[in-house]
This record gives C-alpha cells, structure tokens and sequence, in this order.
C-alpha cells in the first residue's frame, strides 16, 4: 500500500486552504458586489496566461493565480440580486456537499462499486418523489441538467411508443421505423427541440398555446385525432416567461386516450408540487409517463444536476442500461442504467444535503418565499408609470414592458449598467420586454427593495 508523501500531503493542503480562502472571499462579496461582471474574456485571458508553461507551478500558486485572474470576471449568480434566466443559488448544504462531492471522487456509476453514492441517491429518490407527488416506484436519474433531463426521458419515451408499434430501436435503429409524432406547446422551451433533434426524431408538430402561454387541451386533442401512430406528447410545468403550467389534467387524459406517452417539461416549475400555496398548478401532472426537472433552479443545489424522472423504470432502463463483462454490475439495478453516462460525479449527494437542511416544510417556504419576491416584484412594477406587467404572475416569473421596444431595452441597459441587479432582456409574444426571475434562496426583502428602486431610476431617466 502507497501512501502520500509528506511533502505532497503539504502541497495538497496549502492549495485546499488557498481555495477555501478564496471561495469565502467570494462569498462574503456577494452582499456587497455589483452583479454583472467587471471584466471581458480578453482580460481575463491576459490575466490567466495565454502561454502554457514550460515547467510546473505550485497547486496553491495556481490556485491563487485563477482567484485573481477570474474573480473581475465572475458573474454574482450567487447573489440574492441575480434574477437573469432561471438560475438559482447554492443553498449552504448543498455548496458544502457538493466541496466534499469533489474530494470524494465517486465515480457514482455502479451500485457495488459506490455503495455511499448510490444509498444517498436511493434516499434522496424516495424523498423527492414524495415531496413532488410522484409515483413512488418511478425511476430518478441523476443527470447534468434540464436539457439532458428532457432527452434522458424523451429516450426512454421514443424507445417505448416504438416498442408498441413493434419496433425495437435500441436493436434496429430509426431507419425504416414508424414515424414518431411529437406534439408540442408552441411555448415549449426549446431545450425540448434540442432533445428531438439528439434523438433523431426532427422538428415537433406545434399545438396552439393561450395568451399566458399554456397549451391549449382543445387544440391538442383536434391534433391527436388527426392521425395515430406511435406519439409523445410534451407538457409544461413553468413556461419560461410568465411562469404558467399547462393544464395537466385534461391534456394528460386526452394524450393517454389516444394512446400517447406524456413528458413534463418542469425545469423549474415542477417543484410547485412541493408547496401546498402552488401545488395545484400541477394537479393532474403526477398522471404523465414523464418528468424532467433541474435541481440547480428550484431546489438550489450547485451546477450539474438535472433529474430525470419516469415512471417506468423498465423503459428507462431500456434506453439508458448496458453491460460491460468489466462492470461490476449489481441484479439490483446501477445508477448508470438510468442516465446517458457512464462516468459521472457524486450528484446525489448535494441534493441529499439540502432536502435533508430543509425538510418538508423548508422546501414549500423555500418556493413560497421565491414566489411572493415574484409577486413584490409585479406590484412595485405596475406602480411604476407606463410599466405593463404581461401575465398573471402565477409562480416565479414577472415579464414587463415598459413601453415601445426600445424603451424597454434602454431599461434593461440602465439596470445593468447600474450593477446592482441583473435582470434580461427577452422578446416575448413579440415584444421587447424585461424578464425578472426569482429563483435564489438567497434573495430578501431587502433585495427585492434595492432592485424595484434600481428598475424605478432605470424607467425615470
């Protein structure tokens, strides 16, 4: 048995203490720092070296280097401000997991090989398919995030609806197989082509949405008569400018009449299952095949962990299992078999970690709080002259105009520029608007108050 050296523990050591310095720095910035960055790339690039270097350099020394090279020009996505796409923060557990995540190494494939991972990954499994009102015996994989989530269980989608038609696409591929119809809400976000096009099922047929963006039952229904054959009809927990759900209930009755399978697109919305106050924006949604959601949104867990959810662990299984005669393989079944990887990191255990801080009833406050900053947000905006909020702010999201499209864009600038919030521009319903969403554990009254003044001098010059 080998053993570090001395010296090599001590070079360990000083780059461990180095980083922790650092990220406590970073940290405490936070209350304080303008949010967008205060560098380009170019000078970060200067700052970092574009020169590799002939010989080697102390890890603390390179650390420190990185630190001071990057520090301008990191985004303040941590703070309690940042309300730029739907990104929230790392809740403390899950930040101080996800630190040990990395000193553990888990390669976090195999049941047998990872026995630590995969029991925090069954334990945190059961406690969000409670806290989410899923079926209990639903397959959770553990994957990078929404995206990937989305194709995790739209594979597992095709490779079934396949599977009833009499085709098996693991085995025989997609050439000379039955067209697989994919019906989606015009408002779908477009992670969900993204998926479609990996999967190698094209461009989806669109079905008309409402004014605050929810696919419409009557419309979906009217497609779904129009022909048979294998299909997948995709839903959505949380559209990603006004926040609104999809009406469940009768679409997944109408999709499942006609023989369809139904994904739930929740990136962040589907965690409104978990409060009591929003639980009904999903009511009927547990009756999907389907679910895909990311814990670094909602839930507040650090970068890398989507969850990818179906009901049927056999046909996950059957688009993401393999053998390998090297693989240790457990008869209970291995995390690999229900994501696209093989090699991945310990993901399981910061989610663990911050359903364990939290519990049952952090975990509703946690969206309640995130959904009452939304609806402060919309007040302190339609009090302000020639603001129009454009939705029924239902969850998370405010979208607002303030004016013609360039007056709304100058605000937007003016915030920015201004450094003490982020909040994006998008282009909604063909209007330029300003986009707020609120999805950070961090966020306070206090923030929300110094943001509203920021929008107020923004819209007043």
């Amino acid at each position: 048995m080998t053993t570090a050296s001395p010296q090599e523990d001590d070079l360990r050591e000083a780059a461990l203490r180095s980083a922790h310095a650092h990220a406590s720095e970073w940290l405490e910035s936070l209350r304080t720092r303008p949010v967008p960055p205060q560098a380009s790339v170019d000078d970060v690039v200067l700052a970092l070296g574009a020169a590799l270097p002939d010989g080697p350099t102390p890890a603390a020394d390179v650390v420190d280097l990185l630190a001071a090279a990057c520090e301008p020009g990191l985004t303040a996505m941590p703070s309690g401000r940042f309300y730029g796409m739907v990104i929230g923060g790392s809740h403390p557990a899950a930040l101080a997991a996800d630190w040990l995540t990395s000193a553990w190494d888990q390669n976090s494939a195999l049941r047998t090989l990872t026995p630590a991972h995969t029991a925090a990954e069954d334990v945190a499994s059961a406690w969000l398919l409670d806290l989410l009102g899923l079926p209990p015996t639903s397959a959770v994989g553990f994957v990078t995030g929404a995206t990937t989530a989305n194709f995790t269980a739209l594979a597992a989608a095709r490779g079934e609806v396949l599977r009833r038609a009499g085709w098996d696409v693991r085995r025989d591929g997609l050439t000379g197989a039955p067209r697989v119809r994919v019906l989606v809400g015009a408002e779908r976000h477009e992670s969900v082509d993204l998926a479609l096009s990996y999967l190698g099922l094209g461009a989806p047929e669109v079905v008309t949405a409402d004014d605050q963006g929810r696919v419409s039952a009557g419309a979906l229904e009217a497609a779904l008569d129009d022909t048979s054959g294998p299909t997948i009809v995709v839903l959505q927990a949380g559209n990603l400018h006004s926040g609104a759900f999809d009406p469940f209930a009768d679409a997944v009755e109408i999709a499942h009449r006609h023989g369809a399978w139904v994904h739930v697109d929740g990136a962040f919305g589907l965690f409104a299952a978990a409060s009591p106050t929003y639980r009904h924006l999903v009511a009927g949604y547990e009756g999907a095949d389907s679910w895909a959601t990311d814990a670094h949104k909602t839930l507040n867990v650090p970068y890398d962990c989507g969850l990818a959810i179906v009901a049927d662990p056999v046909a996950l299984r059957a688009a993401m299992g393999m053998h390998g005669d090297y693989l240790p393989q457990s008869t209970a079944g291995d995390p690999f078999d229900k994501v696209p990887e093989l090699s991945r990191r310990g993901r399981a255990f910061p989610v663990w970690a911050v359903l364990r801080a939290l519990g049952r009833e952090g975990v509703a406050d946690l969206v309640d709080g995130m959904c009452r900053h939304a609806a402060t947000f919309a007040d302190g905006l339609r009090g302000i002259d020639g603001v129009e909020v454009l939705h029924d702010v239902v969850l998370t999201q405010v979208c607002a105009s303030f004016g013609d499209d360039d007056r709304t864009r100058e605000v937007v600038r003016r915030v920015l520029a201004d450094g003490t919030a982020w909040m994006s521009g998008s282009r909604w319903h063909g209007r330029a608007v300003l986009r707020i969403s609120v999805s950070s554990w961090a966020t306070t009254d206090d923030d929300v108050r110094a943001s509203l003044a920021v929008l107020r001098r923004a819209a007043a010059t």
